[in-house]
């Protein structure tokens, strides 16, 4: 086991609140990053991003940073910009 999944273990045992918040959290992060990922890989910048969805880099940037609240059409959007698609799945 990992350091932090050690860290993550031992505070969520500690703290229910942090329990409590954390997969929806961690959810909404890892969405931001998978995004940031994508497009990295894709060799694009959040300027060429942001100007082939018709926004600023700010929105590209607060996107990848707090993906807490992202609509499903915006992230269609991006993957179609990245040559990509979406898929979504439940578990």
């Amino acid at each position: 086991m990992s350091d932090l999944k050690k860290y993550i273990s031992h505070r969520k045992e500690a703290d229910k609140v942090f329990e409590h918040g954390f997969e929806e959290g961690y959810q909404a992060f890892k969405i931001g990053a998978l995004l940031k990922q994508a497009r990295e890989a894709s060799g694009l910048t959040q300027e060429e991003i942001a100007e082939k969805l018709h926004t600023k880099k700010s929105a590209i940037s607060r996107i990848e940073n707090h993906a807490e609240d992202i609509r499903l059409s915006t992230l269609e959007k991006f993957a179609s910009v990245l040559g990509r698609k979406l898929e979504v799945s439940i578990r």
